[in-house]
């Protein structure tokens, strides 16, 4: 009888050791998706907006009541046990950050995202889920040439975009020199093929701050048709392509 308890006792103690290996394991995974969404944090007129997609991320301060870009950067993103790695890829203001990667602690409590970046703590308030149809990262690939898709091949220097479930940004940079071009953000929506931004910032003219301006939309694949009207009023169609998760 002892014989069969003290095996029974060792199987469980190695089902438990086995248990506790593949806990920490699968806590160790990075899962970016966590934090997926758009987070706002507002002091006066000034606001800051966070985008988290997938491994990708953005971070912009503007005050929309000035019309003003007061900073924006963005990267890749690891997150893992609310510890997140930011390799910062552009930076508005500071060059030096570019190619650096920043450790910081941020975790998700009722709704809100807290943050902890090198002592200096903030909280943070959900703005979207980052769920659906055009969310993602998104780079500009291409136009719509003679009725055909006509794809450009990735280059140094890209303008890309990035959507959560009802905010956007897009950003043109040289990866390779660092220069950064300039952004322009806000809100979206996106309903029977008509997707129309709202802007809180735009470094290309400012004055257009708080317009809203309608494009016909729609995605094949990994491809977004985007056309209509730039905001200079000249035609355009383009094309975005999605950028794979990291």
């Amino acid at each position: 009888m002892e014989k069969y308890f003290k095996s029974g006792y060792s199987i469980v103690v190695i089902i438990l050791f086995l248990a506790g290996i593949m806990s920490f394991a699968y806590r160790s995974i990075p899962d970016n998706s966590v934090i997926n969404g758009a987070w706002k944090m507002k002091h006066g007129s000034v606001e800051q907006v966070l985008i988290f997609n997938n491994g990708y991320f953005m971070h912009t301060t503007f005050d929309k009541s000035q019309k003003l870009l007061i900073q924006t950067r963005g990267g890749a993103y690891k997150y893992s046990d609310d510890q997140l790695h930011a390799k910062i890829e552009f930076n508005s203001k500071n060059k030096e950050e570019i190619g650096q990667t920043i450790k910081s602690s941020f975790y998700i409590i009722d709704n809100r995202l807290a943050s902890d970046v090198n002592g200096k703590k903030s909280n943070w308030t959900m703005v979207d889920n980052g769920k659906g149809p055009m969310v993602g990262t998104w780079r500009s690939a291409g136009r719509m040439q003679d009725g055909k898709v006509v794809l450009s091949p990735p280059r140094a220097r890209k303008t890309f975009k990035i959507l959560s479930g009802s905010r956007f940004q897009w950003a043109a940079i040289n990866a390779e020199t660092t220069e950064f071009f300039g952004t322009g953000g806000g809100s979206y929506t996106y309903e029977n093929g008509k997707y129309t931004e709202t802007l809180d910032f735009f470094t290309k003219d400012s004055t257009k701050v708080g317009n809203s301006i309608t494009f016909d939309g729609k995605v094949e694949g990994d491809l977004w048709h985007h056309s209509g009207l730039s905001s200079q009023g000249a035609k355009m169609y383009e094309i975005w392509k999605m950028e794979p998760k990291l």
